[in-house]
């Protein structure tokens, strides 16, 4: 049986795993809708029946982003929500989008490193406990993910091939992945920088490659900007959301510190006087605290989902905290080396993840926040540990050669 067989067959394998897994999870346990999730409920049905799009308001406004709210609504259209419960079929179609994603990770560690690596990448992928319960919430995170993972894709793609439609494609998936999750639009700078200092022979072309992927952005976001302008009288470029910067404000969560006087303020006033007066006053936990401490809240701990029950433990036996911290710590190393060397494509993902990483130091820490990053780490694991595998393995046969020789 050839190589490619032995793979192909690994990777159906792999693929009914989880397929099983997913669904087993979705049909065995009672699922958890948290305030998030019920108010994107009653936005979907609002939208539908009276065609306002507000976020926990019954007036038009720009909360949040429309990428998710639209997947929800053209989900309830489609399975005539007065009729059949729509939840269960988002929760199915997310199923779907995540093995596609799985497909993707293979695809782009393959392509980063090998075959074998990207097997590695979609076993470990179709079996961490999160991006099985993820499936379950009524949350941006699955739709983020796959978005996020076709962007990568072809964003590599572009700057393999520096074609216009490739540079032009990646600005569209960049912009349908803002539109579900607006982080991600600093990426359009931060991964052209990153290929400028790489690439500097070609910067007449990146710059090209760099405003066709903006146009691409550009023309996704524009409907939103219109939208906006016209019920809102006013240009917003993603969400108007303060919540998240504000309350990233207290450190630790400690939401009663009393730091200043809030009687009177806007959420935006009061979060910008708490940072005045933080870092004046009480400088080392206001700096440790948007460092250290917000890295250990977003990364030290798995994402359960939207939550379940009974508990689905999806590898038995084993606290789904050690598996995701195990990642985690091993993902450090291959950082470091990527970092170190920096010019190949693997870093790209490298320049991902810290970027990401950096922006939610702005905001309140949520451990939901790391599962966006997992693909990337569990990519970069592979890609590395492959790569330190056979040195190990050169390193082996050389050593055995010498003492043979010797004897």
């Amino acid at each position: 049986m050839s190589r490619n067989i032995k793979i192909q067959i690994t990777l159906i394998v792999i693929f009914i795993l989880a397929a099983y897994l997913r669904v087993d999870f979705i049909r065995s346990v009672g699922h958890t809708m948290p305030h998030d999730s019920i108010n994107y409920d009653a936005m979907v049905i609002q939208l539908l029946e009276k065609g306002i799009y507000a976020y926990k308001d019954t007036s038009p406004n720009a909360y949040v982003t429309p990428g998710y709210p639209l997947f929800m609504a053209a989900v309830y259209w489609l399975v005539d929500y007065q009729q059949n419960d729509p939840l269960p079929w988002v929760r199915y179609i997310q199923i779907v989008l995540s093995l596609l994603s799985i497909g993707l990770i293979y695809w782009i560690t393959r392509i980063l490193s090998n075959k074998v690596a990207g097997v590695m990448a979609a076993f470990i992928a179709a079996i961490y406990p999160p991006f099985v319960w993820a499936n379950g919430a009524i949350l941006t995170e699955v739709l983020t993910i796959f978005l996020l993972l076709c962007y990568l894709l072809v964003q590599i793609y572009t700057f393999r091939h520096k074609t216009v439609w490739l540079a032009l494609a990646s600005g569209l998936l960049l912009g349908l992945t803002v539109l579900v999750r607006p982080e991600f639009i600093p990426l359009l700078v931060m991964n052209y920088l990153f290929y400028w200092f790489w690439k500097r022979e070609d910067r007449k072309k990146i710059i090209k490659l760099f405003a066709v992927t903006s146009v691409g952005l550009v023309l996704v976001l524009m409907p939103w900007w219109i939208r906006n302008i016209v019920s809102l009288d006013k240009l917003v470029l993603t969400a108007t959301q303060e919540n998240p910067f504000s309350a990233g404000t207290y450190p630790y969560k400690n939401y009663d510190d009393g730091l200043v006087d809030t009687n009177g303020k806007t959420e935006m006033e009061v979060a910008i006087e708490r940072l005045k007066v933080g870092f004046t006053t009480q400088p080392w936990l206001f700096l440790k605290w948007y460092t250290i401490g917000k890295l250990q809240y977003t990364y030290q701990t798995v994402y359960y989902g939207g939550g379940h029950e009974p508990f689905y433990n999806v590898i038995p036996f084993i606290n789904p905290n050690w598996i995701h911290r195990i990642l985690i710590f091993f993902g450090l190393i291959p950082t470091i080396a990527f970092i170190r060397k920096w010019k190949q494509m693997s870093a790209l993902l490298v320049v991902i993840i810290v970027t990401m990483s950096m922006i939610r130091l702005g905001f309140v820490p949520e451990y939901r926040y790391n599962v966006m990053s997992m693909p990337l780490i569990i990519i970069i694991n592979c890609v590395f540990g492959l790569k330190l595998l056979r040195w190990i393995i050169r390193k082996f046969k050389a050593r055995s050669s010498l003492v043979q020789e010797q004897e």
